[in-house]
């Protein structure tokens, strides 16, 4: 059976990097899958892709030799069995404001007698070319769990929420925390205010041990990232570097014509 390389780094202290997945196609899939991307998480939260479409995905990404992950729509028992049933290696669980969101979405994703994971499917074993015996008794070691913290009740709670056993990584959402801060008023966060509250979420994991991360829009950001001591960094997404180039090449053959900003990831 095959071991996930990703818990792996995350374990001995050395930062992975990856992309998101938006676009749902699988010709794109495999060409980022066979780039050296350590992993590659399909989004199945923001993005229409049916069930159908993920565990093709998720069989294309493993077979290339990466590491296939998705960010459920929740943190609910539903999402994350299906999902991992579906082929992913590892889940990334959006919006985990509190410990008992945080202890659910382990559970989910973790077989008896450490969480409630229903046994069943068989794609998942085939992803790890494994038999479903093997899948079954070493999946617990091999799945990874990645807990999002997008709020300021989330980081509230981080050292709860980040000592949980099971708890593989914390990754932030730089958006959604930013519009999770605006005031009663609709007034955004400063940029000062934003990253303090960034600097919180990496001190925190520092403190338990925990390795952090954070979705970088750029290859700069994402080293610097990096340099802070995060582990799981996705910079950008196959939408972002997509529309980018592109608005590139229009922007070039047309000065004059502006083209529009499309992708946020």
């Amino acid at each position: 059976m095959k071991t996930n390389a990703v818990k792996e780094k995350l374990r001995n202290g050395e930062a992975s990097f990856g992309t998101w997945l938006s676009l749902g196609d699988l010709y794109a899939t495999r060409v980022l899958a066979r780039l050296g991307f350590d992993w590659l998480t399909l989004d199945i939260e923001h993005s229409a892709i049916d069930w159908s479409q993920a565990t093709t995905i998720f069989a294309a990404v493993a077979d290339a030799g990466c590491i296939p992950l998705a960010r459920v729509p929740e943190g609910s028992h539903h999402y994350i069995k299906r999902v991992l049933d579906a082929g992913a290696w590892g889940i990334v669980v959006p919006m985990v404001d509190t410990v008992e969101q945080a202890k659910t979405a382990i559970a989910a994703a973790k077989y008896p007698p450490t969480g409630n994971r229903s046994v069943g499917g068989g794609m998942h074993s085939m992803n790890f070319n494994a038999t479903a015996g093997e899948y079954y008794e070493r999946a617990n070691e091999e799945v990874l769990v990645v807990l999002q913290t997008e709020s300021p009740q989330g980081v509230k709670n981080a050292e709860e929420i980040y000592s949980l056993p099971g708890c593989d990584a914390i990754f932030i959402g730089p958006n959604d925390l930013r519009f999770q801060m605006r005031t009663a008023d609709g007034t955004f966060p400063t940029p000062d205010e934003h990253e303090a509250m960034v600097q919180r979420v990496i001190a925190v994991g520092q403190k338990v041990n925990t390795p952090t991360g954070i979705h970088a829009m750029s290859i700069e950001s994402a080293k610097e990232r990096a340099e802070q001591g995060m582990q799981f960094i996705a910079v950008g997404s196959d939408l972002k570097m997509m529309s980018e180039r592109a608005k590139e090449t229009v922007t070039a053959l047309w000065p004059d014509r502006v083209a529009a900003d499309i992708a946020r990831y």
